[in-house]
C-alpha cells in the first residue's frame, strides 16, 4: 500500500535545514536547455529498519509569478499533463541497479507560459524522522544527453528531510538556463512541494 502524501493543499515556508550541498557543477550555469535527466539513487536501509524512500518532485511555475505556487507539481504517481515532465524509474526501497528514481524533463517543449521549474528530492517521513544523514550513500546527476552538468552527494545538507536540487529559468530570449545547487528544507513532502519554488529569489 503506498501511504506517501500527495501533492499538498496546504501553504507553508521554506525551512532552514542546511547550507547548500557539495557537489560537483560541471556548469554551474548552462543554456540553451532542451531534454535533462536528473537521476538519484541511495541504498537501501539496514536490515531491521524500515525502508528508505526518496522522491524526486518537480514543480513548474508560470511567468506571472515564477516564485509562488507551482501550476503543477510532478512526482511518484503524476506525470506532466502535456507529458513534458515524467519519472522514468520510481523507487520505495532504494533495491535497484544503478539510479533508483530517474526524471526527464523535456523543456524544449513546454508551453511558452512557463519561466521556471525547480526540481528536487523528499524523503518521506514514517514513523520517525529521516534526513539526509540517515540515508545510505546518497546520490544525484544531472545530464543532458551525455554530457553531466551537476552531481551532488548531500552532504551539505545532513538535517534537511528534502533539498532543492535543480532550477531552470527562461532567458529574455526563451531560452532554458541551468542553475545548479542544492539547498536543504526542513518539513514533510507535502509542505516542501509546495514552498520549493521560494528558494533562490534573486
Amino acid at each position: 500500500m503506498d501511504n506517501r502524501p500527495p501533492p499538498p493543499g496546504s501553504s507553508g515556508g521554506p525551512g532552514g535545514a542546511g547550507a547548500p550541498g557539495k557537489g560537483k557543477s560541471v556548469n554551474g550555469l548552462s543554456k540553451g536547455m532542451g531534454k535533462v535527466e536528473v537521476a538519484l539513487r541511495w541504498d537501501p536501509s539496514p536490515a531491521g529498519e524500515p525502508p528508505t524512500d526518496l522522491d524526486l518532485v518537480a514543480g513548474t511555475y508560470p511567468a506571472g509569478d515564477p516564485y509562488g505556487t507551482p501550476v503543477y507539481v510532478v512526482h511518484f504517481d503524476s506525470r506532466s499533463p502535456d507529458g513534458t515532465i515524467y519519472l522514468n524509474r520510481d523507487s520505495r526501497d532504494g533495491k535497484g541497479f544503478g539510479f533508483d528514481e530517474v526524471m526527464t524533463l523535456e523543456l524544449e517543449r513546454l508551453d511558452a507560459r512557463y519561466a521556471r521549474v525547480v526540481v528536487g528530492v523528499a524523503i518521506q517521513q514514517h514513523t520517525e524522522e529521516r534526513t539526509f544523514r540517515d540515508v545510505v550513500s546518497p546520490g544525484l546527476r544531472i545530464r543532458e544527453g551525455y554530457t553531466d552538468l551537476a552531481a551532488d552527494d548531500f552532504a551539505g545538507v545532513p538535517a534537511a528531510t528534502a533539498a532543492t536540487v535543480a532550477e531552470f529559468v527562461r532567458d529574455e530570449a526563451g531560452a532554458w538556463e541551468f542553475r545548479a545547487g542544492v539547498h536543504g528544507f526542513d518539513g514533510d513532502p507535502a509542505m516542501f512541494t509546495r514552498t520549493m519554488g521560494a528558494a533562490r529569489r534573486p
